[in-house]
């Protein structure tokens, strides 16, 4: 079929497809494109004689040989298709939404030609989804009117076999990591991850209206709170008289728990313990979690001086929001809170804070794109002039912390929180697309260190992990394959978690390669060899980079963990490798009980 049937159907000027075009030359490349048009599909192509060969495969493909699936051949489709994503308008033909489900390279098992002439058509897979030996058989239909299309694609045995495969559990882009609804919501764009579009003002403003009508929104889901423990309602209630609201608006004197003393230097910012799964408590309040930068603020005689939680100087990084707080209207404070960059639907993004930090720009110095708006979320309040507050109650400490920041869509915001209502909070922050919420007991004092007493919960699962090192190209892919990436464990030993090869674009990978490149070394950091498809090439552990991934899986006859479909995010300029540790969500119901029970006795 040539690219004449593909040009036929298409008005260029109406959709976001490109023009179809034969290319020189044979990367052998692959892709599987999810469509959801008048019925949903997945779209097989394979990069043959400067075309994509494609078929429509209406279940998509899969790992388990017992299921053969239906494709249809279709017209050939320009190489330039191959990171097509995005929304094609009503009226066009194949109107809906595309998502690039899986991409790699391909080898044909004999002559590539003349096995689709004779319609046995062999290969191996190197993808991030799909791996291994693969079949594409044209079915020899008796059916009148067959015109010869239909195929079965086929999964041969091998050991990358998956016994009842569930393709629902991938239902991802291996470019953006966003689901097919989230590319439907994108108005038709069709770009990178790190292309994202940043706020609007409209966009800004729709997330403080989300939050602000989510109290409401989260009423009318909530179901009946879990009840504390007596012991829990005392302490709540021997603290419930102080009242700070009643006092002067900006002084401490009055409130338990807050002594003198000179600011502290250093804070080591409180962390929260990940857990498997939302609650309701009336002895617990929940904040949204921003997926940003954590940023500490030492406010003195209205100078500002903003640090990461490893102690990294952030003001120059961040300068509008240093001058913002040091128009705050207090003699000194310490504040803790997170810088998020948001997007135009007003989400946080840490795609774009790493557009805006410079984190995607090659060269020699970093290119910060100030366009993109900032705003720093601050939800607590440590130190206000001259008093320590960190032994004063949460609930207190946010309720003067709402008396300082200035209410508004400005670069200040407070994080509000929301009573007793979890599980409602959390329904409502994965209807917004956002990353989760943290809990937080209300009686709970500032602790330096992992505690119980905040709780973080997800929705999408995220890890920092250390860059080892990066696996050689395949085919046609410039500077390296993918980045290994490792964990350090209870005793200090770093483990090989998996790669990652999605989610960078071609500004974004050319970066990375800079900086591989200048840490180049020939020691394993391992001490042992690992499993890779391609040769690995070792690096200095200096980078942390912020992974997203479908899940946990042991694999192997040791039971080696390894991340399922990891997806590079960014790298953080907040975390140090030594601080990338293995962390697995621990049962909700026994970390509350337990935060509960230590702030009692306390």
């Amino acid at each position: 079929m040539a690219l004449e049937q593909y040009n036929r159907k298409r008005h260029f000027d109406q959709t976001p497809e490109p023009a179809g075009k034969v290319e020189r030359g044979n990367r052998q490349r692959f892709v599987v494109q999810k469509h959801r048009a008048s019925h949903l599909h997945y779209d097989f192509r394979l990069e043959m004689d400067g075309v994509l060969k494609s078929w429509a495969v209406p279940k998509g493909p899969s790992l388990d040989p017992a299921n053969k699936r239906l494709a249809m051949q279709v017209e050939d489709h320009p190489v330039s298709y191959f990171h097509f994503e995005g929304n094609i308008p009503e009226g066009n033909y194949g109107a809906g939404n595309v998502m690039v489900w899986d991409t790699g390279t391909w080898e044909p098992l004999g002559n590539p030609s003349e096995m689709l002439e004779k319609g046995d058509l062999k290969f191996q897979l190197n993808g991030e989804k799909l791996k291994g030996e693969f079949v594409l058989a044209r079915m020899r239909s008796r059916r009148p009117g067959s015109k010869g299309t239909e195929w079965l694609l086929i999964k041969k045995k091998d050991h990358s076999v998956q016994p009842g495969y569930d393709i629902d559990k991938f239902d991802y882009s291996v470019l953006t990591g966003r689901s097919l609804d989230e590319i439907a919501g994108d108005e038709g764009s069709a770009e990178w991850q790190s292309n994202r579009k940043a706020a609007t003002r409209k966009g800004a403003e729709w997330l403080s209206e989300t939050l602000a009508k989510t109290k409401k929104t989260a009423a009318a889901k909530a179901k009946p709170v879990k009840k504390s423990s007596t012991a829990g309602r005392k302490a709540a209630g021997k603290k419930k008289d102080q009242q700070p609201g009643e006092l002067d608006k900006t002084k401490a004197t009055a409130i338990e728990g807050a002594y003198r003393s000179a600011m502290p230097s250093v804070i080591h910012p409180m962390l929260a313990t990940l857990v498997d799964g939302p609650f309701n408590d009336d002895q617990w309040l929940y904040e949204i979690k921003w997926d940003g930068y954590r940023a500490v603020t030492f406010l003195k005689k209205s100078d500002a001086r903003m640090v990461s939680r490893n102690q990294n100087e952030l003001t120059e990084e961040f300068p509008e929001i240093a001058r913002a707080l040091e128009k705050l209207k207090v003699e000194s404070a310490i504040l803790d809170g997170e810088v998020v960059a948001l997007d135009e639907h007003g989400h946080s993004s840490f795609s774009l804070m790493q557009q805006r930090t410079g984190m995607t720009n090659p060269g020699k110095f970093r290119s910060r794109d100030t366009s993109v708006p900032i705003v720093y979320y601050i939800f607590d309040l440590l130190y206000l002039n001259g008093y320590n507050l960190m032994r004063v109650p949460l609930e207190q400490r946010k309720e003067m912390l709402r008396h300082i920041v200035p209410s508004g869509t400005g670069l200040l915001r407070y994080s509000d929180h929301h009573l007793a209502q979890g599980t409602a909070l959390f329904e409502v922050a994965r209807e917004s697309g956002l990353e989760g919420i943290v809990g937080k007991l209300r009686s709970g004092l500032y602790l330096q260190k992992r505690s119980r007493e905040w709780l973080k919960i997800k929705i999408t699962r995220r890890q920092e992990c250390v860059i080892a090192g990066y696996t050689d190209p395949r085919g046609s892919r410039e500077h390296f394959g993918s980045l290994i990436l490792g964990l350090y464990d209870k005793q200090g030993k770093l483990v090989h978690v998996g790669q990652a090869g999605s989610g960078f674009n071609q500004t974004s990978h050319a970066t990375m390669w800079k900086k591989l490149q200048k840490l180049r070394r020939n020691e394993n950091p391992f001490g042992r060899k690992i499993e890779t498809s391609r040769r690995p090439n070792w690096v200095k552990l200096e980078l942390v980079a912020e992974i997203k991934f479908s899940e946990w899986t042991h694999e192997g006859e040791s039971g080696e963990i390894k991340m399922r479909a990891p997806i590079f995010q960014g790298l953080r300029l907040d975390k140090k490798p030594r601080e990338c540790v293995f962390e697995f969500p621990k049962p909700t119901e026994h970390a509350v009980r337990e935060a509960e029970e230590e702030s009692s006795a306390a």
